[in-house]
């Protein structure tokens, strides 16, 4: 479904992804992990579209969208969840949720997915006229992929949903995770929590200071020895 092929991007002159390449299927999940400041966000904002690769290309189902505005790239049926939540914090959920399709030209669409989200995330449907700003993280992050999902993607970017959460909302999240692609939507990850990431997903890849350091099956490298000893402190 998604093609990277040769991805480099910079930060003025300092280079932050060095030539990356990466696959996923079609109705898969496929994580990236990494230490901070590997490329992790620089590459999923390159694939969304929010920034600019000085070289590479990026291919969604079978067509090159390198470098088009990530609103386009949304409309393709690409959607990222960014790192941080980025909730509209002086607009209610439901207006959060509506500004999440504003690619859907199809009320009646627009209106079922709207339902779906309220059913799918209870808590939102309970929240729904207070402020975004209002919830607490886990509920921000459950509003947050709610609006990516009211785009109708076919491929969700999630970007270190679980960060600053706790245990019992990160469980929550990886359940979500796990319903989402169950349901048809494909996944990319990026992951913090490297031994659920490794869990809920089918391949990954390792990011180190904007290469590719190691990639393979999940369940295979949740048994390598430099994955243990540099993320899982075995």
């Amino acid at each position: 479904m998604l093609e990277v092929r040769g991805i480099e991007t910079h930060y003025g002159n300092i280079p932050a992804l060095k030539g990356i390449s990466i696959d996923v299927p079609e109705g898969g999940v496929v994580a990236i992990i990494g230490a901070n400041g590997a490329g992790k966000t620089t590459l999923m904002k390159t694939i969304a579209g929010v920034l600019r690769p000085r070289s590479g290309t990026v291919s969604f189902l079978g067509e090159e969208i390198t470098g088009l505005p990530s609103h386009k790239i949304v409309g393709r049926g690409v959607a990222l969840v960014p790192e941080g939540r980025a909730i509209l914090a002086r607009m209610t959920v439901r207006e959060n949720l509506e500004m999440g399709a504003f690619t859907q030209r199809d009320a009646k669409a627009a209106v079922r997915d709207m339902d779906r989200a309220m059913e799918r995330f209870p808590v939102l449907k309970e929240r729904a006229w207070q402020l975004g700003g209002s919830l607490s993280g886990g509920e921000q992050q459950m509003l947050a992929i709610a609006r990516a999902l009211m785009s109708a993607p076919k491929l969700l970017l999630l970007d270190e949903p679980t960060l600053g959460l706790a245990p019992l909302v990160v469980a929550d999240i990886f359940s979500i995770i796990r319903e989402i692609n169950a349901a048809g939507t494909t996944i990319l990850l990026v992951e913090q929590n490297v031994k659920q990431a490794l869990k809920v997903s089918s391949y990954a890849y390792v990011l180190e200071t904007g290469k590719i350091a190691l990639s393979g099956p999940s369940k295979e490298l949740l048994q390598e020895p430099r994955i243990k000893a540099s993320y899982l402190g075995q």
